[in-house]
C-alpha cells in the first residue's frame, strides 16, 4: 500500500513538471514556422547531405544487401554441403574397404 502510493505520487509529480515545461515553451513553440521549413535548406551542403543519407537509405530499403548476404550465405551453405558430402563418401568408401578386408 505505502509503495503503491509512493508510485502514484512519483507519477503525479512527473505529470506535474512535465504540465510546467510545455507551459513555459507553448509561446516559443507557437513562433516555430508551421510548414516545417526552419531554413537550413538555403546552404547547399545540407541539401547534398540529406540527398546522400536519402539515396543510402533507399539502397537499404530496396533490400539489395539483404539479397547480396543471403546470396552469399546460401554459396557458402552449398560449399560446406559439397565438402561434407565428399567427406562422408570417403569415409563411405574406407568402410567399405575395410569390411571387404576383414571378409577375405
Amino acid at each position: 500500500m505505502i509503495v503503491e502510493s509512493l508510485f502514484i505520487a512519483i507519477f503525479v509529480v512527473s505529470l506535474g513538471g512535465l504540465g510546467i515545461m510545455l507551459a513555459r515553451k507553448a509561446p516559443v513553440l507557437s513562433t516555430l514556422p508551421k510548414n516545417g521549413t526552419t531554413g537550413i535548406e538555403k546552404y547547399g551542403f545540407f541539401n547534398k547531405t540529406e540527398g546522400k543519407v536519402k539515396e543510402f537509405f533507399r539502397f537499404l530499403n530496396d533490400g539489395i544487401v539483404l539479397h547480396r548476404l543471403l546470396s552469399w550465405m546460401k554459396c557458402k551453405a552449398i560449399k560446406m554441403e559439397t565438402w561434407i558430402d565428399s567427406m562422408l563418401s570417403g569415409m563411405r568408401k574406407k568402410a567399405k574397404e575395410k569390411k571387404l578386408n576383414n571378409k577375405k
